[in-house]
């Protein structure tokens, strides 16, 4: 049950993540209505013009259809920022929010120039900055050379160029902002995604090292007590019952494994290699006892080292005899304590694969090495070896 919980749990955070992200996205379209609303009070000038502004009905007419023109223009330009459109589109965008600004300045007068400050902004917000730093100065420009075109409009200049500068500019740091949000959150998925694989990759290696060794010790006692029936069935009994005790340790192992708790200790897994060679019928010459002091992340991959390169002697290599070795030695980097584990099965070259990877990542981690190959002639040797550090 806990092996299944564990590999929903990727799916789970990628339900979270997207839901969180849908969060978000509606708070930035709150947030960005709210923000595009504030900026539309500035339209009360225009607006007001029309209405007692003293132009003749055509031009009120030819004034609102203008107007509508503009704002939908702009609101459509704006709002669809977080799409990237292609920047010539955004380019043509706000040169059109750009004649528009001026014709209708012109033709109603100094009231219009406010148009400009949309102007602007729709370029800060719309336009990456290596061309916003550009159309945002251009369209100040461009205002003040229409207000001094447009009667009175030098009166209103002074109001409008801090508005058209400072909104443009805001809307560059904003859009900057989003985008690094964006980014960040793409980032965190992205660790999130990692660590999930990396998490799975740890268990699928506790696992092949944990049942690899068990179910080998099963397999084993399972044809010696199947060799043993019916002529000598007290001799299977005994078989089957220390089938039964690998199982319940083996079910025990897996489930503390799963959890992250179990560190194997040189000590039980010299006790169990033990066991292991004596049903294979293969002659085991282990140290009696571990003299020297590790520390617990050190001692667990030489642990680790040993079950694999015995499930190994048990499994492929038709030994008769295998030799562990635990000593110290002095090297120029310091003591190390180096296990090695020599067999006189077929040999051969060490075929990459789960056990040796996992192993081999187990050490790095430890600051140890692992040197896996034929030993002489015939047989096989596997060498693991940790700083000696004392233990915690």
């Amino acid at each position: 049950m806990t092996v299944v919980t564990g590999a929903t749990e990727p799916t789970r955070t990628r339900a979270r993540t997207t839901a969180g992200a849908g969060a978000q996205d509606r708070r930035h379209r709150i947030v960005q209505s709210l923000w595009i609303g504030v900026w539309l009070f500035y339209l009360s000038a225009p607006v007001t013009d029309l209405i007692r502004g003293g132009h003749s009905t055509g031009a009120r007419l030819l004034g609102g259809l203008g107007l509508a023109a503009f704002v939908a223009w702009y609101l459509v330009l704006v709002y669809r920022t977080a799409r990237q459109l292609p920047v010539r589109r955004v380019l043509f965008s706000v040169a059109v929010l750009s004649a528009q600004a001026t014709v209708l300045s012109l033709a109603l007068g100094r009231e219009w120039l406010v148009l400009f400050v949309y102007v602007s902004i729709a370029s800060g917000a719309a336009l990456p900055g290596e061309f916003s730093r550009w159309t945002v100065p251009g369209a100040t420009a461009l205002l003040s050379a229409t207000a001094f075109a447009v009667p009175g409009g030098d009166a209103y200049l002074t109001g409008l160029l801090i508005p058209a500068l400072m909104g443009g500019f805001a809307m560059v740091g904003i859009r900057a902002m989003i985008r690094t949000t964006v980014e960040l959150r793409e980032a965190r998925a992205t660790v999130a995604q990692l660590a999930a694989n990396e998490e799975r990759l740890r268990m699928a290696r506790d696992l092949h090292d944990l049942l690899g060794h068990s179910l080998s010790l099963i397999t084993l006692k399972s044809e010696l007590a199947g060799r043993m029936l019916p002529a000598r069935p007290e001799a299977a009994a005994r078989q089957v019952a220390d089938i039964e005790r690998v199982s319940r340790q083996a079910l025990v192992d897996v489930r503390e494994a799963v959890s992250g708790y179990r560190r194997p200790t040189l000590p039980g897994e010299l006790a169990g290699a033990r066991t292991a060679l004596a049903a294979a019928g293969v002659v085991g010459d282990l140290p009696s006892e571990l003299t020297a002091e590790l520390a617990e992340e050190q001692e667990s991959a030489l642990a680790w080292s040993l079950r694999e390169a015995v499930t190994n002697v048990v499994r492929h290599s038709g030994a008769k005899r295998c030799t562990v070795t635990l000593e110290t030695r002095q090297t120029l980097a310091g003591p190390v304590v180096e296990l090695a584990v020599t067999d006189d099965g077929a040999g051969g070259a060490a075929a990459p694969g789960n056990g040796l990877t996992g192993l081999t990542e187990r050490l790095e981690a430890a600051g140890g090495t692992l040197v896996a190959g034929p030993a002489g002639k015939s047989g096989f040797r596997l060498r693991a070896s940790v700083p000696l550090g004392s233990g915690s």
